[in-house]
């Protein structure tokens, strides 16, 4: 705990050493001065706690000093204590009027000294520690300001990033970090690609406005299982939609999840199709799902960059959906090994896939 300070004034050298000698023995730190000017000139320089001020000094009286004193806001509650031998009565007035705050009559009774300083003291304390918790209540309102308007400029900054780039990636673009999230990588992910079986027969005999209302369905609907299922969004093209698993926030049994979005998508689509059937467009879905390596990241230009992923395992989804029927769902063989019999699986032969020299084993997905 820090010593209070007190400053002594007054023009008669025996008075100070009498109450610095009383307040030193009671362990307060004094500080002295002679005259008014000096009072004041040590005032900023020594910081007190506590001024003890003669009234009857040359020059610049008791009063004058106290009246500066409470004149300066950075002292407005420093206490001041007038000591004066004339009459109580009317110098209290005078003081009051001044700004002083107690006074003490000469000669000075020592025990009346020590519990005048020790009240006031005990109230500039007090309120020095509400000026302090005023002062760190202040700076925890302005640092939760800046954090609140900081968390607003995120907000809108991933709100925007989210138009664009997957939930999981927009927020590891807001968030910043040691790695580029749209910096080149490779990693295994699984691929979805799906698209309307039915689709380039109905925008040839059907309205604009009706291809626009359909695929405004068929996206709303898609891309909320898309975020329930925690996919990577790759790119809507149409009718045509890729997904991707494990990327850029890992996680586990991404193939699992991968297949069980595919089914998801497939009975939503059900639903939409018997609508759709009401209004005489003849719409289903392929999905293929395969699973392997490839090199992910940020794809374009300045001012406009898309997050892609490269690679065999994203051409081989998309031949499998090319394969597939209408309400099917294909899947390679690493995807078919990495579900583990959770799901039912059957053989649907090997084919010939554009792009790939060999015939590629294919397994369809068994429902129910």
């Amino acid at each position: 705990m820090s010593v209070s300070k007190v400053l002594v004034v007054d023009d008669v050298p025996v008075n100070v050493k009498l109450l610095a000698d009383i307040l030193a023995v009671k362990g307060y730190a004094v500080v002295t001065a002679s005259s008014g000017p000096q009072a004041l000139a040590l005032l900023a320089a020594e910081k007190p706690d506590l001024v003890l001020l003669d009234v009857m000094m040359p020059g610049m009286s008791g009063y004058e000093v106290c009246a500066a004193i409470r004149a300066d806001p950075a002292h407005a509650m420093l206490p001041v204590v007038l000591v004066t031998a004339l009459d109580p009565g009317q110098e209290r007035i005078k003081g009051l009027d001044a700004g002083a705050d107690d006074f003490l009559t000469k000669p000075v009774s020592q025990a009346e000294l020590l519990a005048r300083v020790r009240s006031l003291l005990r109230i500039k304390h007090l309120y020095d520690q509400v000026q302090r918790q005023s002062a760190e209540l202040a700076e925890w309102n302005r640092q939760l300001e800046e954090r609140v308007a900081k968390g607003v400029r995120e907000l809108e900054n991933l709100g925007r990033l989210k138009r664009f780039f997957s939930p999981q990636l927009a927020e590891l673009i807001v968030a910043g970090g040691a790695d580029d999230p749209l910096k080149s990588h490779r990693r295994e992910i699984t691929v979805v690609f799906l698209d309307l079986r039915g689709f380039t027969a109905f925008t040839e005999t059907a309205e604009p406005e009706e291809v626009m209302g359909v695929l405004a369905e068929y996206h709303a609907a898609m891309g909320r299982l898309i975020l329930q299922y925690e996919g990577t969004l790759e790119r809507f093209s149409g009718d045509g939609i890729m997904v991707f698993f494990n990327d850029p926030v890992p996680i586990a049994d991404p193939s699992l999840r991968a297949v069980e979005m595919a089914l998801a998508m497939q009975q939503e689509v059900a639903v939409l199709s018997a609508a759709w059937k009401k209004h005489g467009y003849d719409l289903t879905m392929g999905v293929g799902v395969a699973q392997g390596f490839a090199t992910i990241g940020g794809i374009g230009f300045p001012g406009r960059i898309d997050y892609g992923a490269i690679g065999t395992v994203t051409n081989l989804a998309a031949r499998l959906c090319g394969e597939a029927a209408g309400g099917e769902i294909l899947m390679s063989r690493r995807v078919v090994g990495a579900l583990d019999g959770r799901l039912n699986a059957e053989a649907a032969g090997e084919l010939m896939l554009k792009g790939f020299q060999r015939p590629v084993p294919t397994f369809r997905l068994v429902f129910g």
